[in-house]
């Protein structure tokens, strides 16, 4: 098999997301959980916000490694889930290991965490383009991490609020694309089950 077709044959990745549509629902709410505490807190400290920042990136890559762990079976690139769960992972340890980070520190770490998790997410989704109808989805989320991890690399001067509300904003967005991507599954799950 070429690595072409390995690539257009998603028949496998769309059985694995279809069972485990309420893992990217579990992802979206938290996603908007953290987005919502966010904005009812504009005044959290710093280092309340790295904490918080560190739960939800933990959470977010233990679901996704669960995932990409559950699926190696059946699914040929479950390495590229886990590669994006490790990242998660990894930037939630570090944000609970260096709690004391400065704010400039802080704006880089979540822009580049937001960059490679949305770059995994856009190519996820154009895999599944043809598979899966509501692929858009997974891109689109995937275009809003991309596009939010270069807005904090390229404005790291702006204040701590600013960067509150542009995060918590960012999660509620992001947390609603998936909560519905993960609606659209449990359907598309259904009706081929």
């Amino acid at each position: 098999m070429t690595a072409t077709t390995a690539l257009l044959n998603t028949d496998e990745h769309v059985a694995t997301l279809s069972r485990n549509w309420w893992m990217l629902t579990l992802r979206g709410v938290l996603a908007i959980l953290f987005g919502v505490l966010t904005w009812l807190q504009p005044a959290i400290s710093l280092t309340v916000l790295i904490l918080t920042f560190g739960v939800y990136a933990l959470a977010d890559g233990v679901i996704g490694g669960w995932a990409a762990i559950s699926g190696r079976k059946t699914e040929k690139h479950w390495w590229a889930w886990l590669l994006w769960a490790l990242v998660s992972v990894v930037a939630g340890i570090l944000a609970f290991t260096s709690p004391g980070l400065t704010a400039l520190v802080l704006v880089y770490y979540i822009g580049f965490w937001a960059i490679v998790t949305g770059v995994i997410e856009i190519v996820t989704g154009i895999r599944l383009r043809k598979a899966i109808q509501g692929e858009w989805l997974l891109l689109l989320g995937g275009l809003v991490s991309v596009m939010f991890g270069i807005i904090l690399l390229t404005r790291p001067g702006v204040g701590a609020l600013a960067v509150l509300w542009l995060i918590a904003t960012y999660a509620v967005v992001f947390g609603i694309i998936l909560v519905m991507l993960g609606r659209k599954l449990r359907r598309a799950g259904a009706s081929a089950g």
